[in-house]
């Protein structure tokens, strides 16, 4: 799973037409969550800049969904690499991970209609 935001230098968001523009840095985090292996969510990957990009990149190439939440990406980016996300941010991670589940079941479905399809 892979949380990515735009901000420019000062922390605003950057808003196309302002001042701003060009100036985003991009962040990204990746979660890694196996239940069977750990009681919760863990930070596997962080960066800004080109090292967000590649994160997402990355996430993209390997069918990883990609969602968008800004004061996430910014409290997430603050743990290191491995440490599990505190209690505090269970109920945040957990809707993150809902979307990711149902984002996943409509890929399912949709390559099922291909197979029919075929």
């Amino acid at each position: 799973m892979t949380l990515s935001e735009d901000r420019d230098p000062s922390g605003k968001p950057a808003v196309p037409g302002n001042q701003n523009e060009g100036k985003a840095i991009r962040k990204a985090v990746a979660l890694r969550y196996a239940p069977s292996e750990q009681k919760a969510p863990s930070v596997i990957a962080k960066g800004k800049g080109k090292v967000a990009e590649a994160i997402v990149d990355k996430a993209k190439e390997n069918g990883i969904p990609v969602q968008e939440d800004a004061s996430l990406v910014e409290v997430l980016s603050k743990l290191e690499i491995d440490q599990e996300i505190p209690a505090e941010l269970y109920q945040l991670v957990a809707e993150v991970l809902s979307y990711i589940y149902r984002s996943d079941n409509r890929m399912k479905e949709m390559r099922q209609q291909e197979r029919r399809e075929l």
